[in-house]
């Protein structure tokens, strides 16, 4: 009997004569980026785990239909939002981080490796990865498409679990990433320390309570505010119950994410 083998997918593992051969036929890249904050008392602070672990899993998928795909080194940290206070944090500036992706994507294109695909985690790497796509885009006409896998995962939550449940367990510190850990990494799961669901603070110097984070409601219309995390969530948990989380909820979240990467990176490499 034949062993079964999964290809490498990690660049870091490839070595120099294999990754001449395999770069020459300009392989789809998933570049995943995450953050290292509060995910909660009882959650990894590294959440940039998860995004490699879905890049990882959806390049195995696409490799082995056909479409040679491989896994950037992650970008661990996010881009600095409202995660300072967190004791053991790290964020960069969002500036810097535009300029490292920016010369990660540089440095792949002069060897003309320019299917890049950002798997991200994090919502303050949003825009510095716009601002260096726009400018790729502006300056070589190719693409860098970004799926942002934690907007993606609250939006298929209802369709697994119910609309109430979703709602209920949807949230920083709970879910999407609480079942996901649960499913790919329970041994970093500390279910001893999951919290009780509370609502978000109050804030007292305006009167107003906290609908999200940077966030207000008067008179029925959002008012941005610049508070950082901690004076809005209980113990980094904000908005769901991730009491509510399981490896079950993850187990579907995790299938539906990769395959669905895997299917895109499959599509973006037959367009380009």
């Amino acid at each position: 009997m034949v062993a079964l083998t999964t290809p490498k997918v990690h660049m870091g593992t490839l070595t120099a004569g294999e990754a001449r051969d395999v770069y020459a036929a300009n392989p789809v890249i998933l570049l995943p980026m995450g953050s290292h904050e509060d995910q909660g008392p009882h959650a990894p602070m590294g959440d940039y785990l998860l995004a490699e672990k879905v890049a990882e899993l959806a390049a195995v998928r696409a490799s082995e239909r056909g479409t040679r795909t491989l896994v950037a080194p992650v970008v661990p940290f996010g881009g600095a939002d409202f995660f300072g206070p967190m004791p053991g944090g790290i964020a960069l500036s969002q500036p810097l981080l535009a300029r490292v992706l920016e010369e990660m994507v540089d440095n792949l294109y002069r060897h003309d490796l320019t299917r890049i695909i950002v798997i991200n985690g994090h919502g303050g790497n949003v825009g510095p990865i716009g601002e260096v796509a726009r400018a790729k885009y502006v300056a070589h006409r190719r693409v860098i498409p970004s799926l942002y896998l934690w907007r993606i995962a609250y939006g298929m939550l209802p369709g697994l679990i119910g609309a109430d449940l979703a709602k209920r367990v949807s949230g920083h510190g709970a879910d999407p990433l609480t079942s996901l850990g649960l499913h790919l990494f329970p041994e970093l799961i500390r279910k001893d320390l999951i919290p009780q669901a509370a609502p978000l603070k109050h804030d007292p110097a305006l009167d107003l309570d906290f609908t999200a984070l940077g966030a207000m409601r008067f008179e029925g219309a959002e008012v941005n505010v610049p508070h950082e995390y901690d004076e809005i969530y209980h113990a980094g948990v904000g908005g769901g119950d991730p009491n509510l989380s399981s490896a079950e909820t993850g187990a579907a979240l995790a299938e539906r994410l990769v395959e669905l990467c895997a299917r895109f990176a499959i599509h973006f490499a037959a367009r380009t």
